[in-house]
């Protein structure tokens, strides 16, 4: 997935980084936030410049990096300062000894000293050793950060530094980086809120080898998926098909057959009406407004029209069928005309090759198929499937609004610019 390279324009992020061998993905990180657009400052603790100079994060960011050797109180490169200056602090790798001394309020070094001056939310990745990160205290100490306006990224299970294997080791820079994007970008109208998407071109059995389906790719829906994502939507996307980028808690259900689509999406919207409060809405030191905001459905997949009348089990071999093989094909459920729509705002897509007609066509499926909008893609030919841009024309009852060809991730944000307008 491209990431956009004004995804961030304008965010100011401040990046500790402390003394664990995970420090080499620091540089990766850096790398993803100064390309999404965003202004990255470093601040070191004295560990961590034993496995990297300060020069190297200079080059990276930018900026001079923040150390214990060099806070001035005549200019603003101090503790206090740098962390006024952030819109989000983010400290990766973060060690178990860090750990330990954020969760007790310890300011031994600079890092710490900013990170207890930083009222904001702060996002850590930790990184450690198996024995240590299970280690009770160290688990105590976790749960105290989650409830001290701290954000914490899972950490993976592989071979670590020391050679053995389990879990400990430094979530990967393009996650956590969807995490501090997340973090910046979240909205209001979006937070919290259910929203369903679905994606992706529908696997229809012939028999247990042959299928019938479509070119569609699914990345307009992972797209859609990953920009809801960074808004703080409660999302569940339903595909057949996934970007391999995709943000790791970002909840997905993998179907195949139309069958399938249905049945999930089905049981997706009756709880997405039941307006549960999400975990992350119960953690947060905030009011709680009971009042649900009503859920999305974005339908992005492509369903085949027809299935097969008759699909087979095993292989159906040549020899039986002869020289020339008549299938026979029945129509297939129109799941968008079918689901419960009621209480549910809901955004068809459609891809067009009729340019003359499309937009047309596409007013029929917002009367026929009472949906609210529907996004039209004017496709030239099959080649158009699986590119990593798009053009959308938003369609409601009101007007048209066009969305210029750009990377899919870029499109998806201007979708729900205007999906919340419905």
């Amino acid at each position: 997935m491209l990431i956009p390279s004004n995804l961030l324009d304008g965010k100011k992020i401040l990046l500790g980084v402390t003394g664990s061998i995970a420090i080499y993905k620091s540089l990766d990180l850096i790398r993803l936030f100064t390309k999404a657009g965003a202004e990255v400052k470093v601040v070191m603790s004295e560990a961590a410049k034993k496995f990297i100079a300060p020069l190297t994060f200079e080059t990276l960011s930018g900026k001079q990096v923040l150390d214990d050797t060099n806070e001035s109180w005549v200019t603003d490169h101090n503790h206090i300062k740098t962390g006024e200056w952030a819109d989000l602090f983010v400290i990766a790798p973060t060690t178990a000894n860090t750990i330990a001394k954020l969760s007790n309020g310890i300011a031994d070094n600079i890092l710490l000293q900013t990170a207890l001056a930083y009222p904001r939310l702060k996002v850590i990745a930790p990184s450690a050793n198996t024995n240590m990160l299970e280690n009770p205290f160290i688990k105590a100490n976790l749960k105290m950060l989650a409830l001290a306006n701290y954000a914490i990224i899972d950490t993976q299970t592989k071979e670590l530094a020391c050679k053995s294997v389990g879990n400990g080791a430094m979530a990967e820079p393009l996650e956590i980086f969807w995490h501090c994007a997340k973090a910046l970008l979240a909205d209001d109208f979006w937070r919290d809120r259910r929203v369903i998407v679905t994606g992706g071109g529908t696997v229809e059995k012939i028999d247990e080898v042959r299928f019938i389906s479509n070119f569609s790719s699914g990345k307009m829906a992972s797209a859609l998926a990953t920009a809801l994502y960074c808004k703080g939507a409660d999302i569940n996307l339903i595909s057949t098909k996934f970007d391999k980028d995709l943000p790791l808690d970002l909840y997905t259900i993998d179907v195949q057959s139309s069958g399938e689509m249905f049945e999930y999406l089905g049981d997706s919207i009756r709880i997405a009406k039941k307006g549960k409060l999400s975990k992350a809405t119960l953690m947060r030191d905030e009011p709680i407004h009971l009042i649900q905001k009503k859920p999305y459905l974005f339908m992005a997949s492509a369903v085949s029209d027809y299935v097969a009348a008759y699909p087979q089990e095993g292989k159906l071999k040549k020899e039986s069928l002869g020289s020339e093989w008549d299938l026979k094909l029945k129509q297939n459920i129109d799941i968008l005309s079918s689901i419960d729509k009621e209480g549910i705002t809901t955004i068809g897509f459609k891809a067009e090759m009729d340019e003359k007609n499309a937009h047309e066509n596409a007013a029929k499926m917002l009367n026929g198929k009472g949906v609210d909008a529907v996004c039209l893609n004017i496709l030239k030919d099959s080649t158009s499937f699986g590119s990593d841009t798009n053009r959308v024309d938003f369609i409601t009852s009101q007007k048209v609004e066009s969305i210029a060809t750009a990377d899919k991730l870029s499109v998806a944000f201007e979708i729900l610019e205007y999906a919340k307008k419905i």
